[in-house]
């Protein structure tokens, strides 16, 4: 099912350790993650810095490519995104990798949506010619990815907010019309404790995005922790500062994980929410069900 990390601050903000040396790093995650599963099945990493989004993906296993440590080592920005998957609706391939970028906007997404051949007719049906050509692959992620950006458009003025709480009950109502047993609301099942096979019939939309500014996102029905930090932390791990703001400048930075990476104070997210992250560093969550 994937497993996810994101971080928004407002300075450049390295993240290596993070994606590979730290008690639960995520390449870890890659051979064997906090279920006892593997997420074999490619990697990518995401960031924007000065305006400017960039993306890497690769099919073959994070814990087998030399290229994750190089572009570990190497990303950089004010925002960062990296995944791990385990293939469930689209095989694996390059066009089905995390992160999916269009234009500024990126993309990754840990969960499921159950019945997605019938479900894609109806999320196509909303969709226009030109966001349905933003589609190149065959995964349930990058179909919302199009909603998203499609919705953005129709509505400019809308918080990401506002836009990712719309996607997400589109595609609650798109499950329920053509699987009326599926879970689509949020559920108080222990997540971590139930069998996959179990986890397909339930909707799970853990979302982080970005439109260039912003980083926007959910958590439904996966495990997805935060933590936020009000300084530059000296690492733990290499001893060094991941960032470098001018000496009379405030830094500050949101953190969000499928798992706990590192051994510091993380929160869990509540289930059946939505959330940003801004410019300043700051996360603010709101209940999915509020409007």
């Amino acid at each position: 099912m994937c497993r996810l990390y994101g971080l928004q601050a407002t300075h450049p903000t390295t993240a290596a350790c993070e994606l590979l040396d730290a008690q639960n790093a995520l390449i870890r995650q890659s051979r064997e993650d906090a279920r006892g599963l593997s997420n074999p099945h490619g990697w990518g990493m995401g960031h924007v810095i000065d305006g400017t989004t960039g993306c890497s993906r690769q099919v073959e296993p994070a814990g087998e490519s030399a290229d994750y440590r190089e572009r570990a080592l190497a990303t950089e920005g004010t925002t960062i995104f990296a995944h791990v998957r385990r293939a469930t609706v689209g095989s694996p391939d390059p066009m089905n990798t995390h992160p999916f970028r269009h234009g500024n906007a990126l993309l990754i997404h840990n969960g499921h949506v159950p019945a997605f051949e019938a479900v894609r007719a109806r999320l196509l049906e909303r969709l226009d010619a030109d966001h349905e050509r933003l589609i190149q692959g065959t995964t349930d992620s990058e179909h919302v990815l199009a909603l998203l950006l499609q919705l953005q458009d129709e509505r400019p003025e809308a918080s990401l907010h506002d836009v990712t709480r719309s996607a997400i009950q589109h595609v609650q109502t798109c499950v329920r019309d053509v699987r009326a047993d599926a879970t689509v609301q949020p559920t108080d099942a222990d997540l971590q404790a139930l069998p996959h096979e179990d986890l397909v019939d339930i909707l799970g939309l853990n979302l982080l995005w970005t439109d260039g500014t912003t980083l926007a996102g959910s958590r439904l029905n996966r495990t997805l922790w935060s933590l936020e930090r009000d300084t530059v932390p000296t690492c733990a791990i290499c001893g060094q500062e991941h960032a470098h703001p001018p000496d009379d400048a405030s830094y500050r930075a949101s953190v969000l994980a499928s798992e706990r990476i590192t051994d510091e104070g993380w929160s869990a997210v509540p289930n059946g929410t939505v959330f940003t992250v801004n410019r300043r560093g700051g996360l603010t969550v709101e209940d999915l069900s509020e409007r």
